[in-house]
């Protein structure tokens, strides 16, 4: 599955490393590097378990999504390939992305209702051309027959960058961040992303689609990072 992902304008050189690549998107020693996520993590947070069993932090204090699937540890050189989609609008990575991915979603437990990208703010939609999740999110929601929904839900406050805030402090950071209008009563919902951090933005959204009646709330996200 991994070979076949992301196909790039000059076919035969790796994104990462220039060496040859063939057809996809990395060579075969950047394939080998990249850090994949064991299967031992909790089913709530995505977090490494010893045995896949959920983690004592969602035990004490659960958080409003109910599962998270991601296939990459945010490190090197995942990394890169995020920060060449965000700042550098290198759209092959999402496609990318979205291949490694569709293998999660196919485990998925149960039938998802509808799909939604995690939104940005209008200002940072405006400075950075596209929303990197929705990226993301349409082909894979076309790939997996799932209704993607682009409209009635939405980022209302422009927040500072989680990644230059303290652990303990992003939750606080994000609250109040958005709003909805869909009904989404009973419904399994997925919400698509490229990286997750501590989890607090996507707990936030959760709260909300929650609030709106969603029955389940699954995190999918390409990467996933670890606290050290």
């Amino acid at each position: 599955m991994m070979q076949r992902a992301g196909r790039t304008l000059l076919p035969h050189d790796c994104f990462l490393c220039q060496a040859f690549a063939g057809n996809g998107l990395l060579c075969e020693g950047c394939h080998t590097d990249l850090p994949l996520i064991s299967a031992t993590a909790c089913r709530i947070c995505g977090l490494p378990t010893v045995d896949g069993e959920t983690c004592g932090a969602c035990l004490s204090d659960p958080p409003a999504f109910d599962a998270t699937r991601s296939v990459f540890r945010y490190a090197f050189p995942v990394d890169r390939l995020v920060q060449a989609l965000k700042y550098r609008h290198q759209l092959v990575v999402a496609q990318f992305f979205t291949e490694a991915l569709r293998e999660a979603a196919a485990g998925l437990p149960m039938a998802v209702d509808r799909a939604l990208a995690l939104p940005l703010s209008e200002m940072r939609l405006r400075q950075r051309g596209f929303n990197q999740a929705l990226e993301i999110a349409r082909p894979l929601a076309r790939q997996c027959s799932w209704t993607l929904s682009v409209r009635g839900y939405r980022r209302v406050v422009d927040t500072a960058p989680q990644t230059s805030l303290p652990w303990q402090e992003r939750h606080r950071n994000v609250r109040g961040a958005f709003e909805c209008d869909l009904d989404l009563t009973g419904k399994n919902v997925v919400v698509i992303d490229d990286v997750m951090t501590t989890g607090a933005t996507l707990n936030e959204f959760a709260r909300v689609l929650k609030q709106h009646g969603a029955a389940h709330v699954t995190n999918l996200v390409a990467a996933r990072a670890f606290k050290d």
